[in-house]
C-alpha cells in the first residue's frame, strides 16, 4: 500500500458509516385509487453516532521526532492521520521544500537511501521497523511523495474553509501507535 491508496481507505471507512435510505414506494398515478392503508409519515431516523476513538487508536500523530519516533523535516506541517488497521495510523504531513530536498534529508537521518518505490511521480520510502503480518496492517516507514510533478501545483489540503498546497508530501507509520 501506497500514500496514494489512503484516500481509498478513507472511502470505504466513510462508506460503512453511512445508512443505506429505505426503498421509496412509487407514487399513485392519477385515475389510480390507493390500494394499501393510508401511513403518516413518522418521525425522521436519527444518524448513527460516528465511532469514537480508544485509547489504542490515537486520532492524532505526535508532531515531534519523540512522540512519532521517527525523524520529522523542519518545515513540514502536520496535516491529518488515518486508520491504518491494528492500532497502527499514517501521518500525513506536508512541506513546500522541494522533493529532492526532503528526500536527502531522509537518506541523512536514516543513514541509507531508503528504496524508490516510483520514479514518476517520485515515492521513495525507508523502512522504520520490520513488518510483522501478525501484528501490523502497513509497514512501519517513512514515504515521501513529490506533488509537484508534471507541474502539478502539489497536493490540496483542506481544512474547514482554507486551503494550502505542499509540493512535497511525507507519510509516517509509526513503529508502535503515536502519542498524542
Amino acid at each position: 500500500m501506497t500514500l496514494t491508496h489512503w484516500p481509498a481507505i478513507v472511502a470505504v471507512i466513510m462508506a460503512s458509516w453511512i445508512q443505506t435510505p429505505p426503498v421509496p414506494k412509487p407514487f399513485p398515478q392519477p385515475g389510480q385509487t390507493p390500494t394499501g392503508p393510508v401511513t403518516t409519515p413518522s418521525a425522521p431516523a436519527t444518524v448513527p453516532a460516528m465511532p469514537q476513538a480508544t485509547a489504542l487508536m490515537p486520532t492524532t500523530c505526535g508532531t515531534t521526532p519523540a512522540t512519532i519516533g521517527a525523524p520529522l523535516y523542519p518545515t513540514s506541517e502536520f496535516l491529518e492521520s488515518f486508520d491504518a488497521g491494528r492500532g497502527q495510523r499514517y501521518c500525513i504531513f506536508g512541506t513546500n521544500a522541494a522533493y529532492t530536498e526532503i528526500v536527502a534529508y531522509y537518506k541523512t537521518m536514516m543513514k541509507n537511501g531508503g528504496r524508490t518505490v516510483f520514479e514518476a511521480p517520485a515515492m521513495q520510502q525507508w523502512e522504520l521497523a520490520k513488518f510483522q503480518d501478525q501484528t501490523m496492517a502497513f509497514p512501519p516507514s517513512i514515504t515521501v511523495k513529490d506533488y509537484s510533478w508534471g507541474g502539478s501545483l502539489g497536493y490540496l489540503f483542506v481544512s474547514g474553509t482554507t486551503e494550502k498546497r505542499f509540493k512535497t508530501v511525507i507519510q509516517i507509520v509509526p513503529a508502535t501507535a503515536p502519542v498524542k
